[in-house]
């Protein structure tokens, strides 16, 4: 763990509850940007960038540059900004290398076109579990996290741990596994990886659907979740967990832009081809999730 305590800039999506993270050595210094989002009007189809453009602005502002552009996994719920944070501000743009399994159980949903490959191309960089990176004067360490997806990926940046869509605030819980390639039991496991790193661990949320009265948060400790979490805190199970989460699932509706989010997501936040009019479209399978 690097001996730099990263500073964390967090900036919401309200539309999506999606927490995007600017985090940095010091201003002036580097930068990674996590998980950025595209802004979607699912009745319109129209996108707009001005959700990301805070994240570019708080870069500039800070005089920062940018290493890495980091997708924790293809999101269900909101399109990644990642290109247009790239184009922007520069960075890599980084996903777990699992991705690939995610494009290929996606090619077959939405049939795509013959050219869409399924080896994780689009991306810039295919992280691997136990990898390191650097982020000026941070040190980043890659988690393989699946359960929710199977290319899920935690980084761990100093004492930082960004976990994506393993686990939510202590008062939430847990992400669901009923995803194509999830599984609940793999979840478990996953999470139990993060729980061991030492209580102190600063944890930051990639979603928070706070219960009413509460405001939107996005960090919270890895002493806290083991304390409090309502889905695997300490004393609750692998097959309590599998039989709570599986019985959960079974009841939640499908994120309302899983659609549009996975066919860009899978590219690297790129938008599918243009047709033969000049137009982009993006597929709606019909009964097929």
């Amino acid at each position: 763990m690097s001996t730099v305590r990263p500073q964390v800039a967090p900036f919401l999506d309200p539309d999506t509850e999606t927490w995007s993270y600017v985090v940095y050595d010091h201003p002036g210094g580097h930068a990674a940007v996590i998980d950025p989002v595209l802004d979607f009007d699912n009745k319109s189809g129209r996108t707009s960038t001005d959700g990301a453009q805070r994240l570019v602005d708080f870069v500039r502002e800070q005089a920062l540059t940018v290493d890495w552009i980091l997708e924790t996994h293809a999101h269900a719920d909101h399109l990644s900004a990642a290109p247009f944070v790239r184009d922007a501000v520069g960075g890599r743009i980084g996903i777990g290398e699992h991705i690939r399994e995610v494009q290929g159980i996606f090619r077959q949903v939405f049939n795509l076109e013959k050219q869409f490959l399924c080896d994780g191309s689009q991306f810039d960089h295919l992280f691997s579990e136990e990898d390191t990176f650097h982020i000026g004067a941070l040190t980043g360490r890659v988690f393989h996290t699946p359960g929710h997806t199977p290319a899920d990926m935690a980084w761990l940046i100093g004492d930082a741990l960004f976990v994506g869509d393993t686990l939510f605030l202590p008062d939430v819980g847990t992400a669901r596994c009923d995803f194509p390639g999830g599984d609940a039991r793999t979840l478990y496991r996953s999470i139990q990886r993060l729980l061991a790193l030492p209580d102190a661990t600063r944890m930051f949320m990639c979603h928070d659907y706070p219960p009413a009265g509460r405001e939107h948060q996005c960090e919270t400790t890895v002493a806290a979740q083991k304390r409090g979490n309502i889905h695997v805190r300490e004393g609750i199970g692998e097959d309590a967990f599998v039989a709570m989460r599986e019985k959960r699932d079974a009841t939640l509706d499908m994120p309302r832009l899983i659609l549009p989010a996975i066919q860009v997501n899978i590219r690297a936040g790129q938008m599918p081809p243009a047709e033969d009019n000049g137009v982009v479209y993006l597929k709606v399978p019909v009964n097929r999730l």
